[in-house]
């Protein structure tokens, strides 16, 4: 675990446990249903089980990510709103503050491992061949944006000491 500074107030605040399992899941079901696509359904997912006092203004800032940073493909768009997840958690907002060092390193752990898994965080690799209407690519998306909300909850619980009550 490394040192996180909270002001007390933010660890009044915080949730003390989380389900990770519930975490992918919704961010999962929010997506199949329709109501988010991957980056939004991961930040949303993320705001409701921690009860984060979280703007849903957030979330829209997720809203440009999806089919790899608006549709052009490129990086994941789950890969993505697990990284703002992180960044709201343990990003800096005073320029060179050098909590910095950690969010870097936390993004490049998730990326890290969807990339280990996947191969790389290409949405067109991942979605090569595939209708972008079919039941196959959505399975798939829905997929990644559960594993991605999963390792994002796991890491943001390994970091702040939260019980992780499915264990």
């Amino acid at each position: 675990m490394l040192n996180i500074k909270l002001t007390t107030e933010e660890v009044i605040k915080l949730k003390k446990q989380v389900s990770v399992q519930k975490i992918r899941q919704d961010a999962e079901e929010l997506f199949r249903k329709g109501d988010f696509y991957c980056s939004e359904a991961v930040v949303s997912s993320v705001k409701d089980n921690f009860e984060l006092d979280m703007p849903d203004e957030m979330i829209a800032m997720a809203s440009g990510f999806p089919v790899g940073i608006g549709k052009s493909k490129c990086v994941c768009g789950a890969v993505s709103g697990g990284i703002l997840a992180l960044g709201y958690f343990f990003g800096r907002t005073k320029g060179g503050d050098s909590k910095v060092q950690n969010t870097l390193k936390l993004a490049n752990e998730l990326q890290g491992s969807f990339r280990k898994k996947h191969g790389c965080l290409c949405c067109h690799v991942h979605t090569k061949g595939f209708n972008m209407a079919s039941g196959e690519h959505k399975n798939q998306c829905v997929a990644f944006t559960g594993e991605i909300a999963e390792k994002t909850a796991e890491i943001i619980v390994r970091e702040l000491n939260i019980t992780n009550i499915d264990e």
